[in-house]
C-alpha cells in the first residue's frame, strides 16, 4: 500500500458538486446535471457557437475515421463522420473552431443522381463529429452518401431506409456483431461482414474496451513503437474515450463495414468499465466519482456512434432503449440491459443462486424500461417481434450434476426480471420471439423455454448469440467445456468458440441463423466458414438444423 496521493482526472468543479449530492439526487437534479455537463465540456445552448474554422484551411484529410450510418427510419436515416487529420491526439489536429461540412445522399455510388444536400457543423465541444438525420426519404430504397470538408471528400457509404411502417415486407437479411477488443485480433470478420449482402447491422456491445492497448497493439503485434503511449492507460476520462474511439475507428475493416451498412448499435459494459451496474463501479471509488466517468463514456459513445438526437446524453444519463421497424415484419426492441441493473448478486461471476439473487425486486432492465418493453409488445402488429441486447438471455448450468452455478452477470443472475419479461411476452400473445445476444465471446443457438426447470416446457422464442469479432483471441470451435455445458443445457442446440458474427434472415415463413467463424484472429487474411446454420418456422418456436 501506497501513501501517494492519486490524483483525480476530473475536473475539481464537477467533484466538488457530485460529492454534495446523492447518488440518485446526483442523477436527476438539474443543477448537478448542468454541472457536469460543463466538466466534460457538453455543449449548451450558448456554447456551440464558436469562432468557424474556414474548411478552406484543412491540409491534411479530416476523414481518416470514415462514415457509418445507422438507425433506418422509413422516410430517414443517420449520417455520421468526424474529422479528424490526425485522429491519435486529442485534439484530433483541428482547433476548437467549428467547421462546416457539407453533405449528400444519392441513388447511385457516382452521384449523378443527388436526392438530398445539406450542410452540417462539426462542433468542436462535440469532437467535431458529425450527425446528419437526412429526411424526406423513399422508404425501402438504398442510398449512397458522403461528406465534404474543404477540398477533401470522405469515403462513399451505402444505406438503406426501413420499409413503409405498415407494409407487408417480404424479407430482411441482418447481421450481429459484439465484442472487438483491438489488442486481442484482427478484425477480419468485419472485412467479410462488409461483403454480405445484408440491410442493416446490429452491434451488441463492447465496441471498445477500456483497457490499456500498449505500442504493439498486443496480439495484433505490430512493430515496436506503432502505437503512442497515451493508448496505454484505461480509459477514465472524456479524453481518454475520445482516443480510444480514434483507434478502433482507424481499422480499416471496421470503417468497410460502417461503409457498407447502415448500423443499429447498444452497449454493454466495456464501453464505460467491466461489468457496472448502473451506478456501481467494477472498482471501489466513490459512486460520484464512477458518474463522472460513465458521464466522459456515454459522452464519447454518442459523439462516435449513428445515433439520433433523441439518444444524446444528458450528463451521466443516455436512453439508449428505442424501437425500430421493419414494416409489419419485424419490431426491434433495442435494450439497454447495463444501465439500470441491480448490482449483480454475490459479488459477481459464476455463482449458486439463492435468495438474493432471486429476490423478486431485482432487476436487469429497470422498471420503466421493462413497461416500454412488454407495451410495445402489446402493440406490436410485427411477424416477428426481436429483442437486440446483451447478456444471455436463456439459463445456463455449468454442471450436470446439481447445484449448478450460474452466471450473475447475465439474465440468470436476474431470473425474477427474465420471468416478467417472459410473462409479458406471453400476455402480449408474442408468438415469434427472438433474442439476439453478445458479450460471451462464443455463438450459441438456443431455445427459449417458458420454464427453464422443466426440459420439457414449451418453447416460446429463439436466442441467437453471436461470438466475438476478436475478444478473447484465436478461440477454438469445441472450447473446453463443450461436453459438460452442452449436456447441461438441453435447450443448447449449438456452441462454437471461434471469432466471427452471425447472420439472420427473416421471411414471413421462417427465420434462418448463419453462425459465421474465422480460422483465427492474430494474424490477417483468415477465410470465412459457416460453421452451423439453424431455421426456426413463424407459429413454430423451436429450432431446427437448416
Amino acid at each position: 500500500m501506497t501513501s501517494e496521493v492519486r490524483q483525480s482526472p476530473h475536473a475539481p468543479e464537477l467533484r466538488a458538486a457530485a460529492r454534495h449530492i446523492g447518488r440518485r439526487r446526483f442523477l436527476t437534479t438539474t443543477g448537478a446535471a448542468a454541472t457536469l455537463a460543463f466538466a466534460v465540456n457538453v455543449p449548451g445552448t450558448g456554447t456551440a457557437a464558436a469562432a468557424e474554422l474556414d474548411a478552406a484551411r484543412i491540409t491534411d484529410d479530416p476523414f481518416t475515421l470514415g462514415v457509418a450510418s445507422g438507425d433506418p427510419h422509413p422516410e430517414s436515416v443517420l449520417l455520421w463522420t468526424r474529422l479528424a487529420p490526425t485522429p491519435y491526439q486529442a485534439d484530433s489536429g483541428l482547433p476548437a473552431q467549428r467547421v462546416t461540412v457539407d453533405w449528400e445522399l444519392a441513388l447511385d455510388e457516382r452521384f449523378r443522381r443527388v436526392v438530398r444536400r445539406g450542410r452540417a457543423t462539426a462542433h468542436p465541444e462535440f469532437h467535431h463529429t458529425v450527425h446528419v438525420e437526412a429526411g424526406r426519404l423513399a422508404p425501402g430504397h438504398v442510398y449512397y452518401y458522403r461528406f465534404r470538408a474543404g477540398r477533401f471528400v470522405s469515403p462513399v457509404g451505402r444505406t438503406r431506409t426501413a420499409p413503409a411502417r405498415h407494409s407487408r415486407a417480404a424479407g430482411l437479411t441482418f447481421g450481429v456483431v459484439s465484442c472487438q477488443r483491438y489488442d486481442q485480433g484482427y478484425w477480419t470478420a468485419y472485412r467479410h461482414l462488409a461483403d454480405e449482402d445484408l440491410d442493416v447491422v446490429f452491434h451488441l456491445g463492447d465496441y471498445l474496451y477500456e483497457y490499456a492497448v500498449n505500442d504493439v497493439a498486443g496480439a495484433r503485434a505490430y512493430p515496436s513503437g506503432t502505437l503512442p503511449g497515451l493508448f496505454a492507460r484505461e480509459t477514465v476520462t472524456l479524453e481518454d474515450y475520445r482516443l480510444r474511439y480514434a483507434l478502433y475507428k482507424s481499422d480499416p475493416d471496421l470503417r468497410a463495414a460502417h461503409a457498407a451498412h447502415p448500423f443499429v448499435v447498444t452497449w454493454d459494459d466495456h464501453e464505460t468499465e467491466n461489468n457496472y451496474a448502473d451506478g456501481t463501479p467494477e472498482n471501489s471509488v466513490p459512486p460520484e466519482e464512477f458518474l463522472l466517468r460513465r458521464a466522459a463514456a456515454y459522452r464519447a459513445y454518442w459523439e462516435n456512434m449513428p445515433l439520433r438526437r433523441p439518444q444524446l446524453p444528458d450528463g451521466p444519463d443516455l436512453q439508449l432503449y428505442r424501437r425500430l421497424h421493419w414494416g409489419r415484419l419485424a419490431q426491434f426492441d433495442v435494450l439497454d440491459t447495463r444501465q439500470y441493473r441491480s448490482n449483480q448478486a454475490y459479488g459477481d461471476g459464476w455463482q449458486y443462486p439463492g435468495p438474493e439473487s432471486e429476490d423478486p425486486s431485482r432487476t436487469l432492465t429497470g422498471d420503466a424500461q421493462e413497461r416500454w418493453l412488454i407495451n410495445g409488445w402489446h402493440r406490436s402488429d410485427a411477424l416477428w417481434n426481436v429483442v437486440p441486447q446483451q447478456v444471455t438471455f436463456c439459463r445456463r448450468y455449468d454442471t450436470t450434476t446439481p447445484p449448478s452455478k450460474v452466471s450473475m452477470d447475465s439474465w440468470d443472475g436476474y431470473p425474477a426480471s427474465r420471468e416478467r419479461v417472459l410473462a409479458g411476452a406471453q400476455a402480449a400473445g408474442v408468438e415469434n420471439l427472438m433474442v439476439l445476444t453478445g458479450d460471451v465471446h462464443v455463438h450459441y443457438a438456443m431455445d427459449i423455454k417458458r420454464d427453464f426447470s422443466d426440459p420439457d416446457s414449451r418453447t416460446v422464442g429463439t436466442e441467437i448469440v453471436t461470438t466475438s469479432v476478436s475478444s478473447g483471441g484465436n478461440g477454438s470451435a469445441k472450447p473446453a467445456n463443450w461436453d459438460r455445458i452442452t449436456a447441461a443445457n438441453p435447450h443448447m442446440k449449438f456452441y462454437n468458440g471461434l471469432r466471427g458474427y452471425t447472420t439472420v434472415a427473416l421471411g414471413r415463413e421462417r427465420a434462418r441463423a448463419d453462425f459465421r467463424t474465422v480460422s483465427h484472429v492474430t494474424t490477417q487474411g483468415a477465410p470465412l466458414t459457416t460453421a452451423a446454420s439453424f431455421v426456426t418456422e413463424a407459429g413454430e418456436p423451436g429450432l431446427k438444423p437448416a
